[in-house]
């Protein structure tokens, strides 16, 4: 199969309209969005929605978020409430993914095998558009192999896909660089399983009380189940061992200036760090205080790292509070809890 790939926008009706044949047919389209790219394809077709765990290599078991290009058109797919209405009122269209009781219209193999569904309308219009006119929801996770550097740009992408999908809509750098926030709404209470870039205080302007997976800072426990992409163990890594390093217990700059004339690594650094290390390879990710730079660059980073060809990349532990959250959830999740210093750390 050779993939082709096209520059879009929201007019691009051509490319669209066949871009909307190709899913209608059963198969696969990969597409911007604000947070990263995702693998498109019919979310009520049970086959196409196993294409995408095929050209993925995704455990099956792991749900698919559904995209939608209105809000209101959750109703044709999940069970809605008012505290939904209220969510959607605020931050949809936007980077924000809320799990509801599915109806029987959605297939087991879009879910996951579960009883719920994740229910998203993106901000990014291209991908509105398409959902429009081929007139489905559209099940799209990250279209990238399963478990490396998320995808925030087309030739990302193109270096995971090529050959195995017909079809890839190059919208650009995507303007958030993590996945969407994921909620579960139990009665009254909001329950984050993946941060994003909607905060739990974000969360709270709506709803009060929000709490906070456990899965969200540590691992799943022995049979947990995953109720939403992105809470396995191991995610969004680097062929390199990436280790993250405690600024409160070790001194970055001379603990990663060591490593670089000791190893063959990269150092993830912030950009006022530049001129105290040594220029091979380093990896700057914005300024310490600008953290949604840093987000926007993680995945591209993490995946220039692997075009270095190094064996470690050594970065910050961010803040596991607040607009950090997000960031330390990709991170902790990429370096499989990997962290030098501390009680418990290696340093």
């Amino acid at each position: 199969m050779k993939t082709q790939i096209f520059k879009v926008d929201k007019d691009s009706v051509d490319i669209l309209n066949m871009a909307a044949d190709i899913i209608k047919d059963g198969g696969i389209v990969a597409i911007p969005t604000e947070t990263v790219y995702g693998l498109g394809a019919n979310a009520l077709d049970g086959e196409a929605c196993k294409s995408i765990f095929k050209a993925k290599g995704r455990p099956s078991d792991n749900p698919l978020i559904v995209h939608i290009a209105k809000p209101e058109h959750a109703e044709k797919i999940a069970y809605t409430n008012q505290l939904y209405y209220k969510l959607a009122e605020k931050f949809m269209p936007g980077p924000l993914t809320i799990i509801l009781p599915k109806r029987d219209i959605v297939p087991p193999q879009t879910t996951g095998g579960l009883d719920t569904v994740a229910v998203r309308c993106p901000l990014n219009e291209v991908a509105r558009e398409l959902i429009s006119i081929s007139g489905l929801p559209i099940a799209a996770p990250s279209a990238n192999t399963s478990g490396k550097p998320s995808p925030t740009t087309a030739k990302h992408v193109l270096d995971d896909m090529d050959g195995k999908i017909p079809l890839i809509l190059d919208g650009g750098e995507c303007s958030v660089g993590v996945e969407s926030t994921v909620i579960q709404i139990k009665e009254n209470e909001i329950v984050l399983l993946r941060p994003g870039q909607i905060t739990p205080r974000d969360l709270m302007s709506v709803c009060e009380n929000v709490t906070i997976a456990g899965a969200v800072k540590e691992e799943l426990k022995a049979g947990e189940k995953a109720l939403s992409p992105g809470m396995k163990y191991k995610h969004y890594a680097p062929k390199a061992e990436l280790y993250l390093i405690d600024d409160r217990y070790i001194n970055f700059v001379e603990f990663t200036k060591a490593r670089q004339k000791a190893e063959n690594c990269a150092i993830m650094c912030y950009d006022e760090e530049i001129s105290l290390l040594e220029s091979k390879n380093l990896l700057p990710i914005g300024k310490k205080e600008d953290i949604k730079k840093q987000t926007q660059k993680l995945f591209d980073l993490l995946r220039k790292a692997d075009d270095l060809g190094v064996d470690t990349v050594y970065a910050h532990l961010p803040s596991d509070e607040g607009e950090s959250l997000a960031i330390y959830n990709r991170m902790i999740r990429a370096c499989a809890h990997r962290v030098l210093g501390g009680i418990n750390g290696k340093g």
